[in-house]
Order: C-alpha cells, then sequence, then structure tokens
C-alpha cells in the first residue's frame, strides 16, 4: 500500500515521501497515529499542497530548535561531584547529570538527546553536545568541581 507520511517516520522516511508499506501496517499503526495518509488520487493530488504546509512547519520547528539551541549555548552548568587526589572523579558525569542540571535552569531536555563523547572523569570545564532537533545541536558548557 502506498502512503503519504505526514510526519518523519524513524527507518522509514520523512514528511512528505511517498513510500509503499504494507497493508497491516498502514491500517493499523500509520493512518490512526495520523503518521501516515493513503496516497491515493485525490491525496496525490493534495500532496503539493501539503508539502508546502510541511516544508513551513518544518521550517518553523527548524528556526524554534535553533533558538533553543541558541539558548542553551549560552548557559553554563555547573555540577558537583566527589573527587579524589589530581582532580579525578569518584564517577563520572553522566547525561542524566547534566540533564537534570539542564532542568534546573529551565530546559527540559531528554538525556537521550544529551551526548558526551567521552565520560566526564576529571575536574574543570567540558563542551557536551545537545540534540535540540533535527540537523540542529547546541553545546553546553559543563563546569564540574569538586564537592566539599
Amino acid at each position: 500500500m502506498k502512503v503519504i507520511l505526514k510526519e518523519d517516520v524513524q527507518n522509514l522516511g520523512e514528511m512528505g515521501e511517498i513510500v509503499n508499506v504494507s497493508d497491516g501496517y498502514a491500517r493499523n499503526f500509520l493512518i490512526p497515529r495520523k503518521l501516515a495518509a493513503v496516497a491515493d488520487k485525490k491525496n496525490v493530488r493534495e500532496l503539493e499542497h501539503e508539502k508546502r504546509v510541511i516544508d513551513r512547519r518544518a521550517d518553523k520547528l527548524k528556526a524554534d530548535a535553533q533558538t533553543l539551541a541558541d539558548r542553551i549555548s549560552a548557559v553554563t552548568i555547573n555540577i558537583k561531584a566527589k573527587a579524589g587526589e589530581e582532580e579525578k572523579l569518584f564517577g563520572s558525569v553522566t547525561a542524566m547529570d547534566v540533564a537534570e542540571a539542564l532542568k534546573a535552569e529551565g530546559f527540559d531536555v531528554d538525556k537521550k538527546k544529551i551526548v558526551i563523547e567521552e565520560p566526564i572523569k576529571r575536574l574543570g570545564t567540558h563542551a557536551v553536545a545537545v540534540k535540540v532537533g533535527k540537523d540542529v545541536t547546541a553545546t553546553v558548557n559543563v563546569e564540574v568541581e569538586a564537592e566539599e
């Protein structure tokens, strides 16, 4: 069955694409959740209008994500952790710690969207990437301080 995607669907396609999926997947999952519409003649004719609407919505979402990314990038987060000699931590700073610190600053970010390249195991300032939206990433400075 051919369907027109109304939203991005992971491992399937992006908004506005016409994709071929099994009948059951379309009827039981995509269409009831309003992720797709059947690609019949009427809907295919309306696809051009839908694509313009989808493009405008995607542009707005990207602009909102970029604004949020700029706000997040301007913030420096302080995290206190137990440290031993030579400024080594007794554990590491995790994505969950960064998410909680961002929440305290007023940003509700899922811990799955926080990308820590290497585990943070030393005191000091570290740059951590936060995926805000599609193709939009913010870098937040995380300052790890010794707990007294």
